[in-house]
């Protein structure tokens, strides 16, 4: 496998509409405002988190069982910005859908912006033949509440070829997370 570049990654989403919407540079400034950047870079695609939030809250004395996910766990937001609690969680979704080519897989990790702030988003690799709005998970390590911005980068997705085409795509296989319009909870 190796690692495509800005021009590969330019030429699968111009042409083979592999992101949309799609940003060809770095945008640090909307409006005349700073904002986390997002957009293509040198090996990757740093991708926006959408206005839509699902914050994690201890209310009801929740349990996290991935076989049993009680969707009552979560406050649904939906706004400029996000207040994640202290060592708590929430789900969001990413402003671009993405179709991943079938020779190609996906790792996408937090930006650094963020992960200095103590605030991790994890994201599973997008398979080959996966496409769909991506569900993100960001964590809260520190002890004080901690703040997302929507419409700005939150993370990094870097896209690896394979020297051939995988024998069974996550389409084929019938994925329980292909074509996500929202956030999509845990599907046992």
């Amino acid at each position: 496998m190796s690692l495509q570049s800005d021009k590969w990654i330019r030429h699968m989403a111009l042409n083979e509409g592999m992101i949309e919407p799609f940003e060809e540079g770095q945008v640090r400034y909307v409006n005349g405002e700073k904002v986390i950047s997002y957009g293509l870079s040198s090996y990757g695609y740093d991708l926006r988190v959408a206005r839509e939030f699902m914050v994690f809250t201890n209310l009801y004395n929740s349990l996290v069982d991935p076989k049993r996910f009680d969707e009552s766990a979560f406050v649904r937001i939906e706004a400029d910005t996000c207040i994640i609690p202290p060592n708590s969680f929430a789900l969001a979704r990413s402003v671009e859908y993405f179709r991943i080519p079938r020779n190609v897989l996906t790792i996408c990790i937090g930006k650094s912006t963020y992960a200095r702030c103590g605030i991790i988003v994890n994201v599973t690799p997008f398979e080959p033949e996966w496409e769909g709005y991506v569900t993100l998970e960001i964590s809260n390590t520190t002890p004080l509440p901690a703040k997302i911005y929507a419409n700005e980068g939150l993370a990094q997705v870097l896209f690896y070829e394979g020297a051939e085409a995988c024998e069974t795509s996550y389409k084929e296989r019938g994925g329980k997370y292909m074509h996500q319009t929202s956030i999509t909870l845990p599907v046992a």
